[in-house]
């Protein structure tokens, strides 16, 4: 990396497959003869494919990738919770791991006696716990539940917990993955507070396994992309989030409704980029045909974090309401400038005009997703503006 920083992390031609049964039998003279035969028993799965990196003190790094990409198992294997087939890992400095929630937690044992073991895992004398254990107990925010057994916890509890302990250890490297993701949104705001107080002291190395590319252009420093078990990107954290942003996007924006021929049906699908400014317009592109003769029209809502934001109504604002069994293409013009960067879903409806109910939907399991990059307005997410939009017939 041609710094003058000490490398607190080295990863050099990292490889790790699993061994997936074929089928599950016990009976030894079918082993026997599938060895004789030659035949596996299993199959093998390439989860990496030769990772090499390096990782300097201070950093604060995000490791991105679909579900799948080997991010979680390359975590393991820093943790030492896996062995990898080839290459090797040097570790300088002490490593916390937060990996998966419940690891190294006894759940018969109270939520004291878990922080104590805890502590023990981690190096840490009693009287060393006994100098943390308020803090601990201070963030996590469950004082009046530490002499419970931890089975009786929630899972929001739980990590509550788990990460307080984490990062009250004393390490040089903290591996997290997708904490960001869990708990309530008062602990993911004091997730955040922390976060941003290791962005700022640069006191620890941290590497940071999320879906959150929001979380990685605020946080980290540099960013990695794995796909396929392999590295195909690295570098600044707004390059790398933009790339995993693309290629995941494109995945998800482009697909057809699932709905059986005998239903109405709609899709939609995003015109042009991806992501995009705020001062732009998104293009939207919607498909419909009814199978009766009832008449029908489009609304589409912009939504984000599940709450619709900006909504655009073809019947209220062009009239425009069909009747027959023709596919229909709906194209719309919706302004964005009223809202600030993030990730925005699409979802399209197709409603009955005379009962106002809606008869079909696309969308609701995020099937078509748009990112806006660069705010320029300064403004908050939130409200709605009803009947916004351009819309034309295509014929």
């Amino acid at each position: 990396m041609g710094s003058p920083k000490n490398v607190a992390i080295s990863v050099k031609d990292l490889h790790k497959s699993f061994r997936l049964p074929k089928e599950h039998s016990n009976e030894l003279k079918r082993v026997f003869i599938n060895f004789v035969r030659g035949i596996k028993g299993y199959s093998e799965q390439k989860v990496l494919k030769g990772l090499s990196f390096d990782i300097e003190e201070g950093d604060f790094v995000g490791i991105v990738g679909r579900n799948g990409s080997g991010k979680s198992t390359l975590l393991k294997i820093l943790a030492g919770v896996y062995s990898p087939d080839k290459g090797s890992v040097k570790i300088n400095g002490s490593l916390v791991p937060f990996i998966e929630l419940g690891v190294g937690f006894n759940p018969e044992l109270t939520g004291r006696e878990n922080i104590y073991m805890n502590g023990a895992m981690l190096g840490l004398s009693n009287q060393e716990v006994d100098k943390i254990y308020d803090e601990i107990v201070d963030f996590a925010e469950l004082h009046d539940f530490m002499d419970q057994k931890l089975k009786n916890y929630s899972s929001g509890m739980q990590v509550r917990l788990a990460f307080s302990i984490a990062i009250r250890a004393e390490a040089d490297i903290l591996l997290l993955d997708e904490v960001l993701a869990v708990g309530d949104e008062a602990f993911q705001k004091k997730c955040n507070d922390y976060f941003e107080k290791i962005r700022k002291d640069k006191g620890k190395t941290v590497i940071l396994v999320t879906h959150s590319m929001e979380a990685v252009r605020q946080y980290c420093n540099k960013a990695v992309f794995i796909k396929d078990g392999q590295i195909v990107a690295s570098g600044s954290p707004d390059d790398i989030a933009d790339k995993y942003s693309l290629e995941n996007l494109r995945s998800v924006s482009c697909g057809e409704s699932g709905v059986n021929a005998g239903m109405p049906i709609i899709a939609a699908k995003i015109k042009g980029s991806l992501i995009i400014k705020n001062k732009d317009k998104v293009k939207i592109e919607v498909r419909y045909r009814n199978t009766d003769d009832r008449p029908v029209y489009i609304k589409v809502v912009i939504k984000y974090r599940d709450v619709g934001l900006l909504f655009a109504n073809a019947k209220l604002s062009h009239g425009l309401v069909t009747q027959d069994l023709k596919e229909h293409v709906v194209q719309y013009e919706l302004p964005l400038s009223t809202f600030n960067q993030g990730e925005f879903t699409v979802v399209a409806l197709l409603v009955d005009s005379e009962r106002e109910i809606n008869i079909a939907s696309f969308g609701y399991n995020k099937e078509v997703i748009f990112k806006i990059k660069d705010a320029v307005t300064g403004e908050k997410i939130g409200g709605a503006m009803k009947d916004s939009g351009k819309m034309e017939m295509i014929q």
